[in-house]
């Protein structure tokens, strides 16, 4: 292919799309642009614009509306063409890629079913966000029988199945709405379900049916198992979950017309089998040999690595054979929140002077507590933090855990508590990268991805309390330019994915280097940190017993307003 090709890359992420037009020779991103989606993520209640009343949601749920990945693909993906002001008839592939594990309940023809009449107000029939944690009972269900039956598919995953995922989420529905469940024909993963609306072609990508759907060595859980965790579940494979699955880079099919129309790209170009914006990153890092973890950082932060070696990993999200790359093994580990808590601590937990003095100083709250927070020593603040406010994804696999501060006094101020947070989760990577190292997979240099990469203090923080070097992906679009990647390999123009991510992929070596003095004083930090990790994550149900009483509690309130508000 010449200088003049380029290819189309397209990251769903939690609250956005976000499209990245690239050149096929060289990778340089030449437009981009992003669309925020209308409804972002239902937690509290169904909105009335769909649902036609404001339907309340239980606690721990996250849904999200199929519409509004399609008004991506109008909106972002013809912004970005024109911001890179190329010719669209020069674009010869698209691909995408999806937050995972994020489930589209559908009809035989892809339609989502809260799309389908007489449904909207069902909560059952929307998507089900990967931070949809309300299937933890299921999930704890699935890992017990499976550790009874001795199922062999479970030490892939680290021995622990999670609430994210695909048979769990899948357990739930089929348990609280089976009338609904019986409606629903395709169990999809989102980042098949906007290839479908692509290319009119469903096929199932390797890595999520690897990683989310428990496929090993050529299968699913078998209906004995199945039936044996929820009578009438045993068909649920079969008739619900299982398709055809595609190689990633390879090709799912061809634009259709109607996807041209709202995208504005050539009918018939190439669109890539789905991907997962953590997976589809580690190309566009360079990072497609053994040894390298990517963190791909934002409210969530998903860890990725390639191996030569199969280890069974305590509490990793799953090794899968060519789960990242054809010919090695892909491993997944992760934290359910990151971001999310940084954000949550601006937003909840920030006294007004604050919000004031970074006003005046021209500063985001962020930045501002930022500023602060480097000014102190490691250790000054005498705190340290749990990184669970979402619960624990690795190695604990727990989404009944919760967040925790110790150490407050009086004189605790927003910036001590804002870098304990910070310090909580650089803890809980450690925690990733020593259970990888200890189970026999090297890990020797972490390269970061994502929008948390401009917090230089972070960034540091990382490097010290794991004592690697970090690079940095030289892209602030790190997964839709992995998607691009996979593209142009779908299109033809590279033979696979390591030798498109040679020529396209980015990265800065070894920009943050650890210091050796600050990494003694987080060693102290951490062994606080993991003391307080076993006590609350292994030794005691505190923090399950807690959200028991919270989910009571809501219950009761939902009971006691309908009884108030029904006609006497």
């Amino acid at each position: 292919m010449t200088s003049d090709h380029y290819v189309v890359g397209v990251d769903y992420g939690t609250l956005s799309g976000r499209a990245v037009v690239v050149r096929v020779s060289d990778g340089a991103e030449l437009g981009t642009a992003v669309h925020p989606y209308p409804h972002a993520v239902l937690e509290r209640t169904l909105p009335a614009d769909l649902a036609g009343v404001e339907r309340p949601l239980p606690p721990e749920w996250a849904l999200q509306v199929p519409e509004d990945y399609r008004e991506v693909l109008r909106m972002a993906v013809p912004a970005a063409v024109e911001a890179a002001g190329i010719d669209p008839s020069r674009v010869i592939g698209i691909a995408t890629d999806f937050t995972a594990c994020t489930m589209v309940p559908t009809l035989a023809d892809g339609t989502p079913l809260n799309e389908v009449e007489g449904l909207a107000d069902r909560p059952h029939a929307y998507v089900k966000l990967w931070k949809h944690h309300a299937a933890q009972a299921q999930a704890d269900r699935i890992n017990e029988l499976a550790r009874t039956r001795g199922e062999a598919w479970l030490p892939r995953y680290g021995g622990l199945i999670s609430s994210e995922w695909e048979f769990a989420k899948g357990l739930q529905l089929f348990e609280e709405d089976a009338a609904l469940y019986d409606r629903m024909e395709h169990w999809v993963e989102a980042a098949d379900w906007i290839v479908w609306q692509l290319c009119g072609t469903y096929v199932r990508n390797a890595c999520t049916a690897g990683y989310k759907g428990q496929y090993q060595d050529g299968a699913y859980p078998s209906p004995e198992f199945l039936t044996a965790l929820s009578p009438g579940f045993g068909d649920f494979v079969t008739d619900k979950l299982e398709h055809r699955i595609g190689a990633l880079g390879a090709r799912a099919g061809t634009l259709t017309a109607q996807a041209a129309a709202w995208t504005g790209l050539p009918e018939g170009i190439a669109v890539a089998v789905g991907n997962v914006d953590a997976h589809v990153t580690a190309p566009a890092a360079q990072a497609v040999g053994s040894g390298q973890m990517v963190a791909i950082m934002g409210t969530s932060t998903c860890h990725v690595m390639n191996a030569e070696v199969l280890r069974e990993v305590p509490g990793m999200c799953g090794v899968v054979d060519g789960g990242i790359v054809d010919g090695l093994w892909g491993y997944e580990a992760g934290q359910s929140g990151v971001g999310d808590i940084f954000g949550w601590f601006v937003e909840h937990g920030v006294p007004a002077y604050v919000a004031e003095a970074a006003a005046d100083a021209g500063e985001s709250v962020h930045e501002h507590l930022t500023r602060l927070a480097a000014q102190q020593e490691v250790g000054e603040h005498g705190l340290v933090a749990l990184d669970w406010h979402s619960g624990n994804r690795s190695v604990l696999v727990d989404h009944e855990l919760s967040g925790l501060v110790v150490g407050q006094t009086l004189a605790t101020r927003a910036e001590d508590v804002y870098r304990a947070l910070l310090e909580a989760t650089a803890f809980g990577t450690r925690v990733i990268v020593e259970t990888f190292r200890d189970s026999g997979v090297p890990v020797e240099e972490l390269i970061v991805a994502g929008g948390l990469t401009k917090n230089a203090l972070l960034m540091q923080v990382y490097a010290d309390v794991t004592r690697l070097p970090l690079s940095i992906i030289d892209s602030e679009q790190g997964p839709a330019l992995g998607s691009a990647i996979h593209a142009a390999v779908a299109a033809g123009a590279y033979d696979d994915v390591p030798a498109a991510a040679k020529q396209m992929g980015k990265v800065r070596r070894d920009v943050y280097v650890p210091d050796e003095d600050r990494a003694a004083s987080y060693d102290l930090l951490f062994q606080q940190y993991l003391a307080l990790h076993d006590h609350f994550g292994r030794a005691t149900t505190t923090m399950r017993r807690l959200k028991a009483i919270r989910r009571d509690a809501v219950a009761r309130r939902s009971d006691r307003a309908t009884t108030e508000g029904s006609p006497s």
